[in-house]
């Protein structure tokens, strides 16, 4: 697994073994980035379910101002750690090891304001539809925000007051971004 565009571009990232995790394959986020490309620079990003922290770690290449990484999994946050530390990125990454609930609430008695939310959970979970009521609710994101979902199979609900901005699938994954209308 390897960062696939900006700064950090061909470093490899730790963790593509972590059990319990799926990381997002190098065609779908190169993919992915493409679209969502005019909306990194200077933002701050959430990666809810981060893993090894890939999709975090690839919007502070491409210029994200910072990133919540946040996972339940201690193996997850160790990797996350050491991965931030091997690409000297720890001014702009902030580690939060809570689970999905625990991590908004926080985000939201601090007053953060998201412009991008990766949600990439155990496709078991699915937990996407509840997630993205509770960052809609708590107010969140900025105006201008971008909530990107992973998932297996079509079973999210467009949230009211939100557009489908894209659509894509790739074999059994499908990309689903929405944005403010």
């Amino acid at each position: 697994m390897r960062v696939i565009s900006g700064d950090l571009k061909g470093r490899v990232i730790k963790g593509f073994n972590i059990i319990g995790t799926r990381p997002t394959m190098d065609r779908v986020k190169e993919s992915l980035f493409a679209i969502i490309q005019n909306k990194i620079l200077n933002s701050t990003v959430l990666d809810l379910f981060s893993g090894s922290g890939n999709l975090g770690i690839e919007a502070i290449s491409n210029g994200a101002k910072l990133c919540y990484f946040n996972d339940i999994n201690k193996d997850c946050i160790k990797i996350i750690k050491e991965n931030i530390t091997n690409f000297n990125i720890g001014n702009k990454a902030v580690v939060l090891n809570k689970d999905w609930l625990q991590c908004l609430n926080y985000l939201n008695a601090s007053g953060t304001k998201l412009d991008i939310v990766f949600l990439d959970p155990p496709y078991k979970m699915e937990c996407l539809n509840e997630v993205i009521e509770k960052i809609i609710k708590d107010n969140l994101m900025n105006d201008d925000g971008i909530i990107v979902c992973e998932v297996s199979h079509d079973y999210l609900q467009v949230p009211l007051g939100w557009t489908e901005l894209k659509n894509k699938k790739y074999g059994d994954k499908e990309v689903v971004i929405y944005k403010k209308k």
